[in-house]
């Protein structure tokens, strides 16, 4: 015997109608205007929400580790542990070398020092910017990202 096909189970048919739109839980993040901005990093609390948007953050940051030591790069990885000594972010340093693993409590200070190349950009406005150039018969107009913006 065959299990029965979604459409044929018991409770899909007993079931109100459920709108798709009212099924989403997680809002959508706000994204903030952060390049420049420099956090303090008082509290655990404080240092553990800087380093989440700096993960979020689509442009460089500068990490002063607590030997006085700088490191700018990309954060594209973090965990996030039960404490700050469990907890630590990977970067990739600007200046090459590889990847780092930095843990949150070698790090006193943290600043959004790159430009983010996704700032006041939207879908809309790229696909607008791609027709306008579709239009005006410019030579391989696509979807893929300027280089030079």
């Amino acid at each position: 015997m065959s299990e029965p096909a979604h459409f044929e189970r018991q409770d899909a048919a007993d079931s109100e109608r459920v709108d798709p739109e009212k099924l989403e839980v997680a809002p959508g993040r706000k994204r903030e205007g952060l390049e420049g901005w420099v956090p303090e990093l008082a509290t655990d609390s404080e240092t553990c929400e800087a380093l989440e948007k700096a993960f979020d953050y689509r442009g460089d940051v500068t990490l002063t580790l607590k030997t006085g030591t700088k490191i700018e790069g990309y954060v594209f990885d973090r965990v996030a542990g039960a404490t700050l000594s469990t907890s630590f972010v990977r970067i990739l340093p600007k200046t090459g070398g590889g990847r780092m693993k930095i843990a949150y409590t070698d790090i006193l200070a943290l600043s959004f020092s790159g430009r983010d190349p996704a700032a006041g950009k939207s879908w809309d406005a790229w696909v607008r910017k791609y027709w306008e150039k579709k239009e005006a018969g410019v030579e391989g107009a696509s979807l893929h990202p300027d280089m030079g913006e």
